[in-house]
């Protein structure tokens, strides 16, 4: 199999500075052809496609999954300013990021939560729904086909393998782990879109070529190891021992700062009344170092 050059690992901070005319990078870093964004009712289009910077895309996920929540417990406006202190964000940045899909909100009154939700799972992509197929059903392969995010986000698991003889035949959840002989076959059988890798470090390459041989596009990885992909495949690496290291910087980072200089940390925090009722997820903003992960729980 004739290899490009490996993908960038989602660990990497994110840049901050996002020029307009720069496009969608995948992990890569080759541009990526988006959707054309929705007009301003969520049922239109437009035939003007837009270029959306890899930070702002990363982003519109966070504040795809707050809106979810926001969703589930009944709220059906957001002011930008509510959603922006929820995903961690400024408002500033927020408008304009959604500015990229299009007219949005009314001013004074906020976004529709609903039709907001809808234009950036367009955006991403989501609407479309995409099945998964796992490969290395461990401790880590079974809390992931366990974990059900997954499907309530558009991704569908829908085939489950294993070299191991003790685990091929096994039932999880409600698929049988199957093996990995078959695997290139039940890829274009199950029509698969996204493959996942958690098997061993020494599996990982064999398993990622097997992928790119039936015709997957998209692949993730949670082996550390770098995988050779052609340009035409997307790789996401997410390796959680370097997140715990990154933590660990932050944290001593932090330590050294408080107490080398204690007096001038001042906390602004909002009143109580005030701060959002969701839980947060990490800040994506500018100068963040706490946006490289993109295994949001």
């Amino acid at each position: 199999m004739s290899v490009g050059r490996g993908a960038n690992d989602v660990t990497e901070p994110h840049q901050t500075h996002e020029p307009s005319a720069q496009s969608v990078t995948g992990a890569a870093g080759r541009p990526v052809t988006t959707a054309a964004p929705v007009a301003a009712e969520v049922d239109s289009a437009t035939t003007q496609d837009r270029v959306i910077p890899q930070a702002t895309v990363t982003r519109l996920a966070a504040y795809l999954r707050v809106l979810g929540v926001m969703s589930d417990r009944g709220t059906s406006i957001v002011s930008s300013e509510e959603l922006a202190q929820a995903s961690g964000v400024g408002s500033a940045k927020l408008r304009k990021d959604l500015s990229f899909l299009g007219p949005n909100g009314v001013r004074g009154v906020g976004y529709d939560v609903t039709k907001l939700r809808i234009r950036i799972e367009r955006a991403l992509g989501l609407d479309r729904g995409h099945k998964v197929v796992l490969v290395g059903v461990g401790n880590l392969g079974k809390a992931l086909v366990g974990y059900g995010g997954f499907s309530r986000r558009g991704f569908e698991m829908v085939g489950l393998f294993d070299s191991d003889a003790a685990r091929v035949g096994t039932q999880v959840g409600d698929l049988t782990v199957r093996d990995t002989a078959e695997l290139e076959f039940a890829c274009r059988e199950l029509k698969a879109t996204i493959g996942v890798i958690s098997t061993p470090d020494e599996a990982a390459q064999d398993v990622c070529d097997q992928f790119v041989r039936a015709g997957l596009l998209c692949i993730m990885s949670f082996s550390p190891i770098a995988l050779d992909v052609p340009d035409h495949v997307e790789l996401r690496r997410v390796d959680l021992a370097v997140e715990m290291q990154v933590l660990s910087f932050n944290s001593a980072r932090n330590a050294d700062q408080a107490s080398a200089a204690p007096r001038v940390r001042v906390a602004h925090a909002a009143p109580a009344s005030s701060r959002p009722s969701i839980s947060s997820p990490a800040p994506v903003g500018a100068g963040s170092t706490r946006n490289g992960s993109v295994i949001a729980p």
